[in-house]
């Protein structure tokens, strides 16, 4: 995970102090050499402490409590420099532009470099911890009259390794509160790991305990997978098949480009899933034909998957279609003034979408492989099926 950002962390981290120390710092009288020293050192810690886990060779350790404290010490000293070093640097050109000597941008950003700690700690303390109960409300002119007033429950990007370092009883409480629901069926949109199933080892009666009325419907995210682990290619394969069947084991009926249909008396629904598109596998694909083989034209498919872009890639141009149901994205586990990171590379990345006839609801998930949430808490979704027009 560093290594795909080490340079771009270096860089943070060195300039802000290059700007501070040469257009501040050493302007003072008596900046001695060792006062510099003293500058610096942090930065040093952070350049090598960096370049450490640049070279891990998995996306990240098996031991990951020490990569959070890094990220939270990088957050709570590097961040708040960047923020005043950034402020400092437009508040100078501004000066230069208007011919003024008072540079606002260093009060603007002592101020905000205080806000960024703040957020650093609440994100990471108590963001992650607080799991909601989103509740919403999705009509459809053709939902079986049977199911009108059917509830799922969502829940989606578990990474069960994090919880169980850092705040295993997280995990615990979204169960409970998945189960109080008593809902008609639950639904997994994937990332039940972060690259292993043996994380799953001290979760599993807690996972199997999930129990709804239809069941436990589930479909494998990218982490499910063993794309992020540095292994012989027999591990591998391995690691890919315990993690289906574990998941089987626990009473979940994982999709893999399959479905399975509900019946209430002659009416029926059918939940289906497909693939996580993965780069490196030309056989684990999406396959829609496969996985609504004998799925009459006129049935109404909630149709799982991992990825929002596969919609509208894949799954929109067939009308069986009525509902997707989504995660991977976290909603950017971040939002700043209605703006989140997820929005740069996927065009729905929270929340519910309408094209046409056709649904697709995105959650932020329950978890992360960093533990921070600011503004997109963690949740799990009470989606209530009704049938009547359109609202």
């Amino acid at each position: 995970m560093i290594a795909r950002i080490s340079i771009l962390i270096i860089l943070g981290i060195l300039l802000p102090d290059f700007y501070v120390e040469r257009h501040y710092l050493s302007r003072r009288p008596g900046w001695r050499w060792w006062k510099r020293v003293l500058w610096w050192l942090p930065s040093f810690f952070f350049v090598v402490a960096t370049a450490f886990f640049a070279q891990e060779p998995d996306f990240i350790p098996t031991d990951a409590k020490p990569l959070f404290l890094y990220l939270l010490t990088l957050g709570v000293v590097a961040l708040p420099k960047a923020v005043f070093a950034l402020c400092s640097l437009v508040g100078l050109g501004w000066c230069r532009l208007r011919h003024s000597r008072k540079n606002w941008g260093n009060l603007v950003g002592f101020f905000l470099a205080l806000l960024s700690v703040y957020m650093v700690l609440y994100g990471s303390f108590v963001g992650p911890r607080h799991v909601e109960v989103r509740r919403q409300t999705i009509t459809f002119e053709h939902l079986p009259k049977a199911f009108d007033g059917y509830r799922i429950v969502l829940f989606s990007d578990a990474h069960v390794g994090t919880f169980t370092q850092c705040m295993p009883e997280v995990m615990r409480e979204a169960v409970d509160s998945i189960n109080t629901q008593q809902a008609d069926a639950i639904v997994f949109a994937g990332d039940l790991v972060n690259q292993e199933p043996s994380e799953l080892y001290p979760v599993q009666d807690l996972l199997r305990s999930l129990k709804a009325r239809d069941g436990v419907f589930s479909v494998l995210g990218n982490h499910d997978y063993s794309d992020y682990i540095d292994a012989d290619p027999i591990i591998k394969a391995a690691n890919d098949k315990e993690m289906v069947s574990r998941q089987r084991q626990y009473g979940w009926q994982l999709l893999q480009n399959s479905h399975q249909k509900v019946t209430r008396g002659a009416d029926c629904i059918v939940f289906a899933g497909v693939e996580y598109e993965r780069k490196k596998s030309e056989e684990q694909q999406p396959d829609i034909e496969r996985t609504l083989a004998d799925v009459d034209s006129g049935a109404f498919v909630i149709m799982v998957n991992h990825s929002p872009q596969t919609w509208r890639k894949r799954l929109l141009a067939d009308e069986r279609i009525a509902l997707t149901l989504c995660g991977h994205t976290h909603g950017g586990q971040l939002e700043l003034f209605g703006l989140r990171p997820s929005q740069w590379n996927h065009k729905e990345d929270f929340g519910l979408y309408t094209d046409g006839e056709s649904r697709l609801f995105v959650t932020s998930g329950i978890g992360g492989v960093v533990p921070f949430r600011l503004g997109v808490p963690p949740e799990i979704v009470v989606i209530t099926l009704r049938r009547g027009a359109r609202k």
